[in-house]
């Protein structure tokens, strides 16, 4: 891949970056979410979406990916917090499931069913729910919404549905960043099955993360997905994440970098798509984080979950000194995003 500098990014640097990136990658997606690439070009030009437009009311607004995805972080700086730093990383999802019963009281009017059914510690655990800006829904995922109203805490082994939409692994970059290497993958795997029960749902959500955990010990981003790929094919039920996988990376090797090939991939709006446009959009942008957010937003699908899983990886890679000061000046929740770095960093596991 082209190298734009030789810079090494430190590690909060790649915490910080991961988490804002993805951030800026779901609120450049947010107002062509539901358009498809021909309405996209013909409403902002041939460049595509390129800069922030108004989405919920305003421009830099974020989506229930960002959301979701500190709420994931919460949970697991919380883990660390409760149980100490020998918890068994078979506990840790207990923690992330808590704390999106949290994020479902924020979408909720009233969240007394919430707190009869869960008791009142599990609600007022945590800092997010004090936070009124999080108090909006941002287009929330059917099959995160009723897995967590079910009541019924899905995991690997016991899924709550057969969902492999992409709401699994939108959200679970905390945990590459968060967790020790060999833990990330199989707890990756639990936390997206909370709320997603395919296995293609949540091993995809397993080597996004384990993908980010590598990557920010310095990693090549080639290296980390073959390794990620080593582990997955020992997986049951590997094929269509495999499969994705391979796509993203013969697609890169072989077509022109245009959105045209963006749109041969797929959707986005299921895992393994999500997967493979995010991964082909970091490798196709060359190290330009730019470059590799607009490609990933710029298609007829889940533009905001595809530029927040870009923006998580180009995030990590390159840390937040690479992100243009534009896209970070005007997000949402930008304080926010960056406290929870702050602590996920401050807390994680060495």
């Amino acid at each position: 891949m082209k190298k734009t500098n030789t810079y090494e990014p430190g590690i909060f640097s790649r915490f910080s970056g991961c988490l804002a990136g993805g951030s800026i990658g779901d609120a450049l997606g947010a107002p062509v979410e539901f358009m498809n690439l021909n309405e996209i070009l013909n409403h902002f030009g041939p460049g595509g979406i390129s800069d922030y437009f108004p989405a919920y009311g305003k421009k830099g607004a974020v989506t229930d990916d960002t959301q979701m995805t500190l709420f994931t972080a919460e949970g697991l700086i919380l883990s660390k917090i409760r149980a100490g730093e020998n918890i068994n990383p078979s506990q840790i999802p207990v923690f992330v499931y808590q704390a999106y019963l949290r994020w479902l009281s924020t979408q909720q009017s009233s969240p007394e069913h919430l707190i009869s059914r869960h008791g009142t510690c599990t609600m007022i655990d945590g800092q997010l729910i004090m936070h009124k800006e999080l108090y909006s829904r941002r287009a929330p995922g059917n099959s995160c919404l009723s897995a967590l109203m079910s009541g019924k805490m899905g995991t690997t082994s016991d899924p709550v549905n057969n969902s492999k939409g992409c709401g699994g692994i939108m959200r679970i970059a905390p945990a590459g960043l968060f967790l020790k290497q060999e833990d990330v993958f199989d707890t990756a795997c639990e936390i997206a099955a909370i709320t997603h029960g395919h296995p293609t749902g949540f091993l995809a959500s397993g080597c996004l993360a384990y993908i980010i955990s590598q990557i920010i010990n310095s990693r090549d981003i080639l290296d980390a997905v073959k390794s990620a790929v080593t582990i997955v094919k020992s997986k049951k039920d590997h094929k269509e994440c495999l499969d994705a996988i391979n796509k993203a990376l013969d697609t890169w090797k072989h077509e022109p970098v245009s959105f045209q090939t963006v749109e041969k991939l797929g959707k986005g709006w299921i895992a393994e798509e999500a997967l493979c446009i995010s991964l082909y959009c970091v490798l196709a942008g060359e190290n330009d984080f730019e470059k590799s957010i607009i490609l990933a937003v710029n298609h007829s699908g889940d533009s905001d979950s595809t530029g927040a899983i870009t923006g998580n990886i180009l995030g990590a890679m390159q840390g937040i000194e690479a992100i243009p000061e534009k896209y970070l000046k005007n997000l949402e929740l930008k304080d926010i995003i960056m406290e929870i770095s702050q602590d996920l960093f401050e807390q994680r596991h060495i």
